[in-house]
């Protein structure tokens, strides 16, 4: 019995190499619901920021509309953005364009 033969493997171009990973990132959205306090308040206790950086980023929410509060790795992103839901704020998940 006659084994078949190897399919010819090419070679890849030199300028083909694989475009590294870019982050994921968290994005909280303005909401005429939630009061600044508790948006602060969940950046804290969620992210574990100080209360200056969680006000920095409530502010960024607030007066811009949205802000990055986090980035990562995809699964990592999808969970704080289910936190965010389960905290009651608009949050969603985007890549980094960096």
């Amino acid at each position: 019995m006659l084994a078949p033969a190897p399919a010819p493997v090419g070679r890849p171009a030199a300028d083909a190499r694989p475009e590294p990973d870019r982050p994921w990132r968290t994005v909280v959205w303005d909401d005429p619901v939630n009061l600044m306090s508790y948006v602060t308040y969940v950046f804290q206790t969620h992210f574990g920021y100080s209360r200056e950086r969680a006000e920095q980023l409530m502010l960024a929410v607030h007066h811009e509309g949205r802000a990055v509060v986090s980035s990562g790795g995809r699964e990592r992103m999808e969970a704080d953005v289910e936190a965010m839901h389960t905290y009651g704020l608009w949050a969603t998940l985007e890549q980094d364009e960096s």
